[in-house]
């Protein structure tokens, strides 16, 4: 079917967020059964791409998490525009495949095409780099009446002043466990298996304060309450602007009843600043996302990650929960400067924190990152490196995508003792009792009783103890341990307790899954049966992996 639709019309455009893969670390289905919800955050991305779009165009959006994208959904608008996160890519290459099958042109952007563009050949658009910078282009081009086209944005130029309200009112709010808004883009750090920084540059650039509070404004407007987060890499990658800008966010807050409670990314010398940290406490941040990686000091510095040096890090965490935000962390097992095992000393690292969901993947190299250009310069990248299917997972069960230096099989069973260790239940539950102990949440003025959101508290209450006492006994006790040692203790860090003992519904189960292919790919490897993938010619300059399958699709989402 050859559709082309009349330029002199206003196009009527689809924007569509793919399906994330069922079998992953983040997906997070237990926790949005029990809160009721389709998915866990909106694709803040797209409803950004929305507001950028011309104001005539007539612009719906369907979250494949949520609802079913059909062919008759395809079929009945001119355009389709997607994008999301590697997770997502087999998804997204459907979408791709289909939008050709049914006749309606599609457009992939985001950070991945700018990463692999040609993997994109199948799309009939890619619109590679911030969309700030490129998107005006784009709609010139189809205004044109073109149908097909390339287009790239200066790196790291974008205006993130220019960037408009996103379109939140295209949510359905009931869908999602929380809503993210954006300050800033980059990092000034160098970590080595990062692409943050090959995507959006080491100098963070942020949206001013009117942006921000209109934003948050918004979301008011529209009835929203409850849980925002900042999605920002590093929240605090630069320090001078976030403290120029969170007195404002306090006083919004306390004109409004502090309406927001608010989460976010940052690295780990946060912990170095009092300052920051008081300002963050009184804005109301309850949660903080940190990467730790590993408690191994050679390993590091060998991996750039030297903010993380020269610290306690069990400390730092501390001091975290001290400013009344609870702590999530990543790890990660298989660098090249592991030379024994390292199961014993991350285990005893996430003990010692109290940190109760620790993130803890294999090296997975990304395309276009340090790692990886090292890695095929050394003739240790696979061919297929960047290679995903609908059913290998994330990070979890499809890292060590190159050649260790330390047997593989070492490095799998590492990974898979230290999962078994941080997950067994007594010593997670231990790690909920530790932050029942040290979270020192702030007290606000009384707020208005928002009783729609207190019998939705109710209702997952519920499911929550019916899940906990039901459908997972063997956690009972530990669970409800930690939730009465906390309510005699430290009553009001118990929705923290709640909150990750709802994501250990899901997290504990998943643990046992990866352990499980886990053991399967040692077992392969003790008979025999493993065969290394073909290795990519050790050259300079790497051209960009294809993908098997279905060609196209794009990393990560328009807008971060």
């Amino acid at each position: 079917m050859d559709r082309k639709p009349d330029v002199n019309t206003s196009p009527r455009v689809l924007l569509v967020f793919p399906k994330f893969y069922e079998n992953s670390m983040w997906n997070f289905k237990e926790a949005m059964e029990i809160q009721g919800a389709r998915a866990a955050a909106p694709p803040l991305g797209l409803i950004t791409l929305a507001a950028m779009l011309p104001q005539t165009w007539r612009i719906g959006l369907l979250n494949a998490n949520c609802e079913p994208l059909t062919d008759e959904a395809i079929r009945g608008v001119d355009l389709v525009m997607t994008g999301g996160m590697l997770p997502q890519e087999p998804d997204c290459l459907e979408i791709i495949e289909r939008c050709r099958t049914l006749g309606t042109p599609v457009c992939v952007g985001g950070p991945a095409p700018t990463s692999t563009p040609e993997v994109y050949d199948r799309a009939d658009f890619v619109v590679a780099g911030e969309a700030e910078g490129i998107l005006p282009e784009f709609v010139a081009a189809w205004e044109r009446g073109e149908r097909t086209g390339r287009f790239t944005a200066a790196k790291f130029k974008a205006d993130v002043t220019s960037s408009p309200i996103p379109r939140f009112d295209l949510l359905t709010f009931s869908h999602y466990l929380y809503i993210g808004v954006q300050f800033s883009r980059g990092c000034p750090f160098t970590c080595e298996f990062c692409d943050i920084i090959e995507l959006y540059g080491r100098a963070p650039r942020t949206k001013t304060a009117p942006q921000m509070l209109a934003e948050l404004g918004r979301l008011h407007d529209l009835g929203y309450r409850g849980h925002v987060d900042f999605v920002d890499d590093n929240l605090i990658g630069n320090k001078k602007a976030i403290k120029l800008f969170l007195p404002h966010l306090i006083r919004w807050q306390e004109e409004h009843g502090y309406p927001f409670k608010f989460s976010t990314e940052a690295s780990l010398n946060l912990a170095d600043d009092d300052e920051l940290l008081d300002l963050m406490r009184r804005a109301n941040f309850f949660a903080l996302f940190t990467g730790i990686e590993t408690p191994d000091e050679a390993t590091l510095i060998q991996t750039q990650k030297k903010q993380n040096t020269r610290r306690s890090i069990a400390d730092s965490v501390h001091k975290l929960y001290s400013a009344g935000m609870f702590v999530t962390a990543g790890f990660i097992v298989g660098f090249d400067s592991e030379k024994d095992s390292i199961t014993k000393a991350m285990a005893t690292c996430i003990a010692d924190t109290g940190i109760p969901i620790a993130m803890v993947g294999l090296l997975f190299a990304l395309p276009n990152t340090q790692l990886s250009r090292r890695l095929r310069k050394e003739g240790r990248l696979y061919e297929n490196y960047a290679a995903t299917t609908a059913d290998q997972g994330d990070q979890c069960t499809q890292g060590l995508n190159f050649v260790t230096l330390r047997p593989q099989r070492d490095v799998l069973a590492d990974y898979r003792d230290v999962l078994a260790q941080v997950y067994e239940p007594a010593s997670f539950f231990e790690r909920v009792r530790e932050v029942g102990r040290r979270l020192d949440r702030p007290k606000f003025a009384a707020q208005n009783i928002q009783w729609k959101a207190v019998a939705k508290d109710l209702a997952s209450m519920t499911r929550i103890l019916w899940r906990v006492s039901v459908k997972r006994p063997e956690l009972a006790k530990h669970a409800w341990g930690a939730f009465l040692a906390t309510a005699r203790s430290n009553p009001a860090a118990l929705e923290a307790v709640i909150t990750n003992i709802v994501i250990y519904l899901h997290v504990y189960p998943f643990s046992r899954y990866v352990m499980r292919e886990i053991d399967s790919r040692i077992a392969a490897i003790d008979a025999g049966q493993w065969v290394q993938p073909t290795l990519l010619a050790p050259e300079d300059a790497p051209a960009a992996p294809k993908r098997p399958g279905l060609p196209g699709t794009p990393h990560l989402a328009a807008v971060a």
